[in-house]
């Protein structure tokens, strides 16, 4: 029910989008010490807002048999159904670090994991009484109407263990829209391809290889070569790899592409987190002067020097308060610490 404030219509929590796509929710939450106080818990869950409707509960992280015996007694007499109790296990952990999980590409012998989830989902929930509370609803229609236009025919797009974070919807628009996406890697030392029309460096983790990006010296050849002609936009970690140095957890300091003036560090960290709407001065694979796109920020680098570039947007938190100038821009190129998400409507 947490969230940034909206206007009508322009849902910002996950129980306001439930509601008005009408969709049924299965919560899950680890079980209570006390059962018959967690009953009254998930009461409110399932009667705090009318548009939302609580289908069915999961209880996680259980302690024993007679844990779940009695959460699940205390829930049901309320009428709302239990459809599965998962007891603790330490060995189903999924390994995590700053930013979230260990992405999936990262994680040695993935599939033999995703089959112990898999064996413990079967024994632990009930799948046919989770579909069958799934199944009565009628989607609400959508629209790509405020997506971020593809910023070229042909992207060449970063993506490895250091440039992991695109949305899915957004790379999913523009190849419908007929863009074609060119991945190349720079910490196996590939440039993007020079006959594409734009280059994009997502977010991920840069800071866990920053050495080996400042070594790339292809990658740097590259990059410097596409960004005398054409545009070229970082975002998060894209945005601390187009600066000239990047200081890592250990305090050293590396070398970075040096096409924008900032500089990074991850030794000095702090977080940064929200909503953002960013209005943007200039024209950019963002989109037009001018143009409102929301996104959101999260990260712990800070900036330990600015540079002497010109601002990309003026940018505003989730409910429009001002926050000051944001990003880069020189010449092609053009970078900014948060994600772009849609224009805005």
């Amino acid at each position: 029910f947490e969230g940034t404030r909206a206007a009508p219509g322009r849902p910002a929590r996950a129980a306001v989008v439930a509601g008005l796509n009408n969709r049924p929710v299965l919560m899950a939450r680890p079980g209570w010490s006390q059962p018959t106080t967690g009953a009254a818990v998930a009461k409110g869950f399932a009667t705090y807002d009318p548009d939302v409707r609580m289908a069915g509960i999961v209880l996680n992280r259980l302690g024993s048999e007679r844990h779940r015996k009695l959460c699940s007694e205390a829930i049901e007499t309320l009428g709302l159904p239990v459809v599965g109790a998962i007891l603790r296990d330490p060995t189903l952990n999924l390994p995590e670090r700053h930013l979230g999980l260990v992405q999936a590409g990262e994680y040695a012998d993935l599939m033999t994991h995703l089959d112990r989830l898999a064996d413990m989902v079967e024994k632990s929930l009930d799948l046919d009484a989770i579909m069958a509370l799934a199944a009565p609803f009628s989607p609400a229609s959508g629209s790509f109407e405020h997506a971020l236009q593809p910023p070229g025919q042909r992207i060449a797009l970063a993506e490895d263990a250091a440039f992991t974070f695109l949305y899915p919807h957004v790379a999913a628009h523009w190849r419908q829209a007929g863009a074609e996406i060119v991945p190349f890697s720079p910490l196996a030392d590939e440039a993007p391809v020079q006959n594409c029309d734009v280059c994009w460096l997502p977010g991920g983790y840069p800071e866990l290889h920053s050495g080996s990006l400042a070594a790339a010296t292809n990658f740097r050849a590259g990059m410097a070569r596409f960004a005398e002609t054409k545009p070229i936009h970082g975002e998060c970690g894209g945005f601390m790899v187009l600066g000239e140095a990047l200081e890592d957890a250990a305090g050293e300091t590396h070398a970075m592409l040096g096409l924008l003036g900032h500089s990074t560090s991850f030794a000095k960290r702090k977080m940064n987190l929200g909503y953002r709407e960013a209005r943007l001065r200039v024209a950019c694979p963002l989109g037009p002067q001018g143009a409102l796109i929301r996104g959101h920020e999260f990260h712990y680098a800070q900036m330990i020097a600015t540079g002497n570039d010109e601002p990309l947007a003026d940018l505003a938190d989730g409910q429009g308060n001002p926050l000051g100038a944001s990003g880069y821009r020189r010449g092609h190129v053009s970078g900014t610490f948060f994600h772009a998400i849609a224009r805005s409507a």
